[in-house]
Parts: structure tokens; C-alpha cells; sequence
């Protein structure tokens, strides 16, 4: 791990004793159990200027400090990170400075964290390089190392082109990133940036998320890909937290402190001139003005930690908020009662989470963060499923967590204004369905989730050949992977003779190859499975390789949001329906229904609807054979109601309900994915006259199994997420998959298909 600090704070007492203690931050929460499993080394500055110390242990890990002079943390970290790259990664919002001293003094300390993670890194070791303080190293590393996987994960906001190219320094930035093997953003759109900025600053070949870079002789070399990995927080702990009651008690005493006011607002962030703070005072004070809001009945509490402040704009940045503060709690303050509470301090977890529950609304109104961490640790903090969270649209949370916040655009004053007040007289009910929402999204999608997910993909990278021989643990994904595109000894096909072996590489759509979403139209292949799924169907021109899309979707429904290579053979209602790909649309045979299926379709449909009437989040879908009871977006209990109802609707008619995530699906039809994909076997047989056709499959659902339990010897079944399964490997998330499936496809390129 290389990151610009240690998971832990120095402080020397003042007879010159040097001591530490553990930092409490989340990513040093969601890092250490994996550094501790892998006997990992953590390489970052110790937080203070001139201190030498030697490598120790702590916590489980190797801590390596690197030394930084007064000068370097002037001019690297509080010039060039803070003043340069900080205000030009958050869209300008404050103008950055360009000094070339401040750029070599960058350089110089990025080399010294490269070497230092060179110099402690084992052969063929996982290193993972974190934030814009670094973004030199993955270059530097691997001239130094070309045996390590390198992973970057970019903590902030990347701009657009047209922004980062105002930066002298914009290609040495990117083909220092260029030397990871994965690099994270928090955005799609942050991911997309930076391809962007490669296409138009270099002549590498990019495809979708994944760059090319040629090799000594510039032939096409290693492959580069640029992802989100969205990160979070360690939810579970910050709900427990909330729980207690020493927290619990301490919320309902600083409501007492605040003297009870009808409407507690609440404003957590650093005191940075990205956080939109200033905007937020503006729209409150305007809203006391307009008599919207009753100071006596409301009030602000504004928490702005200490940031940077050896940094100009910070300084003044300090001042403006402390005189709009001053001036708004002159003018409309009361005995008694305050306008606005500000707090110019950093407080610990249990004290944050009482404030928390003690806010009504929790105003986010970031101009533009990279993810923004507060709102998720508030909805983590709501167990009791109540408060409102205003979130800036200008955040990457924004993306992850609608819909469920109240969305702002904090430029627009009036707007903030309307949308605080609706937050304020938002009834209870529909509080608790969009707290709800965001907590089944925070509890799920917590900060291990997400380092693993990252961590996953970049284990997937192909290691390159080194001096050092390379010992691969035998079982592992990556080796199944090349015996199933292997033709077995004697079984090469001679030219212009049948195939002796063809291969169907087939897979689920939502969930597996797309993330999965509230709304099913929303649904897209994510960028890496685009990718994949065109190299794969293009194999098809020169090889007896197929492509399959086998869905509980209908048919037409999967054809619209799959967007399929041309030539994919595309299943849907679980195998009801089938059909094929063609540069027309799709080719398929209608379903047809028996008088008696009608009839029961029809019954299966009203008692489906029965069932969902007044149960909030729960919708039925039907289908040309069958009816589908979606509870993704309901509450537990409602969910669990409904599914039982389900279930004797479909009893009642004789038929069998087929369980998925969120979803009770029930046929007039008898079909599986299993017998879709046997009977897709033959048809890849007769099409390419085959003697043998190897079957890989990928899925994330109970559905699956039946394709699973179809597979035969020689095959491959890949799980996605977690629950027990047939399938012998398993990957976390689409995205790691996508990554699976290039592998693959590299794989099935090889000259032993077409010998």
C-alpha cells in the first residue's frame, strides 16, 4: 500500500520520544484486515516535517515512513497536491497555481515513495497506489519493478480534457498513471475523463475502458484498464455505533443544547471552497429573510473541520464563512436562539453519529466531490429510518445513491431554497421509504465490498514475464480458464475440417453482466462487459466460438437494453423465449400459448396484483409466458408478504414459483436456463458441426443454477456475487467478470482454434 500518509499519527512528547496511534480513518478500516492477511507493507509520510524513522510493526502491518523536509511539504503537498491539482480537479472552482518548483519538488518525493515501495515489495507482488499526491509513482514503480501488479485508485474528481489540459505538466501525469495495470476513479464519468485525456494526449489505442500501451518494440503490449469503483464506508460499524446507547443519549442532549427546535439542519464538512458552504449559509439566511424558516423554530448546525490552512485560499476561505456566519446570526439570532451553530473543529465518530441522529435534514451541497463520504455515514447512522438527506448533484454519491436524497444543484440558490423546505415538511412515510432505499444501498455496498471488488480485478491481471520464474497456484480461475480454451491432445481440427471442439460462451445480463439498478429499462452492460462481449461475438468470423445472453428478461425487453453483438444468440423469459441477433434486430419465433396457458396467465396476473395492491415498492411485471412479482424497492415486511402471497397464487394454480433476488417469477410455461443451455448446446453443434461444444456460463441469481446444473464436463461455471452455488469459481461484481470474460476472450484468440 502507498498512500501520502501512514494508517497512523507520530507525535514526539517534548523529552524527544517518538510515539504513535492508530488512525481511525475509513480507508486504514476497510485496508488493514487485507494488508494483515497478505503480510503487508503500508509506505507513507509520517504527517510531520523532518522526521526520519525506521521501518516498524504495527497493527498487523509493516509501516514504512518516508521523510519529508519543510520545504517538500511546502511545495509538494501544500503547493502542487493543494493548490495546483486540488482546485484544477474540482472544475476550477478556485484557480489553480502553476509553479515549475512546486512541480519538481512533486516529482522528487513521487520517487522516493516509488522506490521506497520498490525497495519492499516481494517478486511479483500486488501494490496499490492511492490519490493525486501520487500519480507519478505507478510509473516510476514499474520502471523499477515490471514484475509488480500495480493498482491507483483516485480519490477525487478527474477533469474534463478541456480542464486538465490546462496543466504543463499533462502528460507526465498521465503516463505516470499509465503505468498501473487498473486504475480506480470514483465516477464513470471521472473513468471517462481520463480515457479521454489519453485519446487526446497520447497515440495509445484505447477500446472502451481499456488502453494499450506498446511494448519495446511498439507492438501492442500491456493492457491498461480505467474502472469506478465507487468507495464507501464502513457502514455496519457506524450503524452499530448509532445504537448504542451513550450515542443515543448524547443526540437527545444536544438537542437540549440546541433548545429543541422543531427543525435540526446539520452541515459536516472540511472547510474547503469545494463543500459549497458559503451557498448553503446563503440559502439559510435567505430562507430566515423571506420568513420561510422561524428562527425559533429552526436551526443550523454547521461542523467545518480545520483543512490546509497554511493554504491561502483556505485562510480566506475561513474568513468569508466566519463573516457570513456573524452576519446571518446578527441579523436574525435571538436570546436563546441561535441562526446558525458553527463549529470550527474536528470531533470524534461517536460524536459525529449523535449529530446525526439529532438532524432532521442533512444538507450536502458539495460544488463537486469526488464521492463525499458524510452522507452516507448519516443514512448509516438513521436506523430509525427517519431524517432527510439534501444531496448536491455534483457529487459521486449523487450517482450511487439515487433515487433517495433530495437532489440539489448548489449554484442554484433559489432552488436549494425550495428543495430545504421540502425537506423540512417531507411527512414521515415518505421519509422512511427513501431512508429505506439508501440504507439497503449503504448496508450492501459498504467500504471492504469495495476494496475487494477493486482488489479482485486487478488479481485478474495477466502477470508479464519476468528474469524470475512464476509459480501459479494450480485451481485457480485463471488456469481454468486456459484449460477450457485449450483443445485437448489429438483433437486439433485439420483445415478446412469440422471442428473438433466449439465453444458457447454464454451469461445472465442483469446483475452479471450490468450492475444491477432500481430501474430494469436503466439497465446497460457496463463498459469492460461491452468490451468483452464484442470481442468474444467477433471470434465468430474466424472461429467456432458463440455468444449467448440468457436472461429471465423477456425477449424483447433483453434485446433493448443488451444492445447485443451482432450474431449473439439471445434467451429470454428464462428460456421461453429464443432468438438471435442480427444487424436488422432481432430474428426469433413468437411464443405460443395454449387456450389453457391464457387462462392461467391471466389468473397468475390478477393474483399477482391482488397481492401488490397497497404494498409500497412492489410492482408486477408480465411477461409473454409468464408473471414476475419485483419487491427490490419494497420494505422487508412488505417484501416477505407479498412473496408468500406469491407463492400461493402460483400453488393455487398448480404451478412452480422460481425465487431470484428481489423477485418471485412464475411460468405457464415448463422451461430453465438449464434446458435453454442444452438446448443451445446442439444448436452450436449442428451450426459449426462440432464434435464437441464447452459451455462457459456466468450468473449471479438462484435462477442460475439451473444453468449451472447443466453444464457438463469440460465446461465452466463462474458465480457472481456471494450465496451458495454449483459454480466452482466466483468473482464479486459484473465488473470483475468483465474482466474475466477479456481473459477469455484472450484465451480463445490463441492459434490453436484455427490450426
Amino acid at each position: 500500500m502507498v498512500a501520502n500518509r501512514l494508517p497512523v499519527d507520530f507525535s514526539v512528547s517534548p523529552t524527544g520520544e517518538l510515539s504513535w496511534q492508530r488512525s481511525p480513518g475509513g480507508l486504514v478500516t476497510a485496508l488493514e484486515p487485507v494488508m494483515q492477511q497478505a503480510d503487508g507493507a503500508w509506505i507513507g509520510w509520517s504527517g510531520a516535517p523532518d522526521l526520519a524513522h525506521e521501518p516498524f510493526d504495527a497493527e498487523g502491518m509493516r509501516l514504512v515512513p518516508v521523510t519529508l523536509s519543510a520545504q517538500e511539504i511546502e511545495r509538494y503537498y501544500e503547493g502542487f497536491s493543494n493548490d495546483t491539482l486540488w482546485p484544477l480537479y474540482h472544475d476550477v472552482i478556485a484557480p489553480p497555481t502553476y509553479h515549475r518548483q512546486w512541480w519538481d519538488s512533486y516529482r522528487r518525493v513521487n520517487q522516493r515513495f516509488a522506490q521506497a515501495a520498490a525497495d519492499h515489495a516481494a517478486h511479483g507482488a500486488t501494490v496499490w497506489v492511492h490519490d493525486y499526491q501520487l500519480q507519478l509513482v505507478p510509473r516510476m514503480l514499474r520502471d523499477l519493478r515490471p514484475d509488480l501488479r500495480i493498482g491507483f485508485f483516485d480519490h477525487i474528481p478527474f477533469p474534463p480534457v478541456e480542464l486538465f489540459g490546462q496543466l504543463p505538466w499533462r502528460r507526465q501525469i498521465v503516463d505516470g498513471l499509465l503505468g498501473a495495470d487498473v486504475i480506480g476513479f470514483q465516477r464513470n464519468g471521472d473513468a471517462a475523463n481520463f480515457v479521454r485525456a489519453v485519446r487526446r494526449l497520447t497515440d495509445y489505442t484505447t477500446r472502451g475502458p481499456v488502453i494499450t500501451m506498446p511494448d519495446a518494440e511498439g507492438r501492442p503490449g500491456r493492457h491498461v484498464r480505467a474502472q469506478a469503483f465507487p468507495i464507501s464506508i464502513d457502514s455496519h460499524r457506524f450503524d452499530m455505533l448509532a445504537r448504542t446507547p451513550e450515542v443515543q443519549a448524547r443526540a437527545k442532549e444536544i438537542r437540549r443544547d440546541l433548545g429543541d427546535p422543531d427543525i435540526v439542519y446539520l452541515g459536516v464538512d472540511r472547510l474547503d471552497y469545494t463543500k459549497g458552504i458559503r451557498h448553503r449559509i446563503k440559502a439559510y439566511g435567505e430562507l430566515l429573510e423571506d420568513g420561510r424558516l422561524d428562527v425559533t423554530r429552526a436551526t443550523l448546525v454547521q461542523v467545518a473541520s480545520p483543512s490546509r490552512e497554511n493554504v491561502g485560499a483556505y485562510q480566506e476561505l475561513r474568513e468569508h464563512v466566519e463573516i457570513l456566519v456573524g452576519r446571518v446570526n446578527g441579523e436574525f439570532g435571538e436570546l436563546g436562539h441561535s441562526a446558525i451553530h458553527y463549529l470550527h473543529h474536528s470531533y470524534p465518530a461517536e460524536e459525529m453519529a449523535a449529530l446525526y441522529l439529532t438532524a432532521d435534514v442533512m444538507l450536502v451541497t458539495a460544488l463537486r466531490d469526488g464521492m463525499n463520504l458524510v452522507a452516507k455515514e448519516y443514512v448509516a447512522a438513521r436506523s430509525d429510518e427517519k431524517g432527510v438527506l439534501v444531496l448536491s448533484e455534483f457529487t459521486g454519491a449523487a450517482d450511487e445513491l439515487s433515487p433517495g436524497p433530495l437532489l440539489v444543484n448548489p449554484h442554484d440558490i433559489d432552488g436549494m431554497k425550495d428543495i430545504i423546505v421540502a425537506a423540512s415538511t417531507m411527512d414521515e412515510k415518505e421519509q422512511r421509504r427513501r431512508m429505506r432505499r439508501l440504507r439497503r444501498k449503504i448496508m450492501t455496498d459498504d467500504v471492504a465490498k469495495w476494496s475487494e471488488s477493486f482488489l479482485s480485478v486487478l488479481a485478474a491481471v495477466q502477470p508479464r514475464p519476468t528474469d524470475e520464474p512464476r509459480h501459479e497456484p494450480t485451481g485457480t480461475l485463471a488456469e481454468s480458464l486456459h484449460t477450457f480454451a485449450s483443445i485437448p491432445p489429438g483433437r486439433r481440427r485439420r483445415r478446412n475440417a469440422e471442428p473438433a471442439v466449439a465453444w458457447l460462451i454464454a451469461s445472465d445480463f442483469d446483475g452479471t453482466l450490468s450492475r444491477l439498478v432500481d430501474d430494469p429499462k436503466a439497465s446497460r452492460m457496463t463498459e469492460g462487459s461491452r468490451v468483452a462481449a464484442d470481442r468474444i461475438a467477433a471470434l465468430a468470423d474466424e472461429a467456432p466460438v458463440r455468444f449467448a445472453l440468457v436472461s429471465g428478461r423477456d425477449l424483447k425487453s433483453l434485446a433493448e437494453v443488451a444492445e447485443a453483438p451482432v450474431g449473439s444468440f439471445l434467451v429470454g423469459s428464462h428460456g421461453a423465449e429464443t432468438g438471435r441477433q442480427t444487424d436488422r434486430g432481432i430474428q426469433s419465433v413468437p411464443l405460443q400459448l395454449s387456450p389453457a396457458q391464457h387462462t392461467q396467465l391471466d389468473a397468475l396476473v390478477a393474483g399477482f396484483e391482488a397481492a401488490a395492491a397497497d404494498r409500497e415498492g412492489v410492482w408486477v411485471e408480465v411477461k409473454p409466458g409468464a408473471a414476475v412479482l419485483h419487491t427490490r424497492l419494497a420494505g422487508t415486511d412488505d417484501a416477505a408478504a407479498v412473496t408468500v402471497a406469491a407463492d400461493e397464487v402460483a400453488s393455487n394454480l398448480g404451478l412452480a414459483p422460481m425465487h431470484g433476488k428481489d423477485v418471485v417469477e412464475v411460468s405457464v410455461v415448463s422451461t430453465s436456463k438449464g434446458e435453454a443451455l442444452r438446448q443451445l448446446r446442439d444448436v452450436v453443434a449442428a451450426e459449426t458441426g462440432a464434435q464437441t461444444v464447452r459451455i462457459f456460463y456466468s450468473g449471479d441469481d438462484t435462477t442460475d443454477e439451473h444453468a449451472f446444473a447443466a453444464l457438463e464436463a469440460g465446461d465452466l461455471a463462474v458465480k457472481v456475487g456471494t450465496g451458495d452455488s454449483l459454480a466452482p469459481h466466483r468473482v464479486p461484481d459484473a465488473d470483475t467478470l468483465a474482466v474475466v470474460l477479456e481473459r477469455l476472450a484472450d484465451e480463445l484468440s490463441g492459434d490453436e482454434i484455427n490450426d
